[in-house]
């Protein structure tokens, strides 16, 4: 099983009933990418609102995403290969006035 930590803040965990952290597990018989992630987590954890968290099979614009700390920018984005243990962090930097 591949073993990740899945976090959100910044407003983003109310679109997960305020939960902020989730340890979850993945079969591990084939590489799962961001994009995989994405789809496991809007079918698995996201509880309102879709349209909030993915668009068009990707991240909402101003969700920032960070594994293990890096922006995933800078780790291929969508195609970034999840490795045991990760920590994948979802920070919604969209606020309302």
């Amino acid at each position: 099983m591949l073993h990740l930590t899945i976090e959100f803040s910044g407003g983003a965990e109310l679109l997960f009933n305020n939960v902020k952290k989730h340890q979850i597990e993945l079969p591990d018989n084939r590489k799962w990418t961001i994009k995989d992630l994405l789809a496991w987590i809007k079918d698995n954890l996201l509880k309102q609102k879709p349209e909030l968290f993915i668009q068009d099979e990707t991240i909402r614009p101003g969700i920032l995403i960070l594994v293990n700390d890096s922006d995933w920018d800078l780790l291929g984005n969508l195609t970034y290969e999840l490795n045991d243990n990760d920590n994948i962090t979802f920070i919604s930097t969209l606020h309302g006035g």
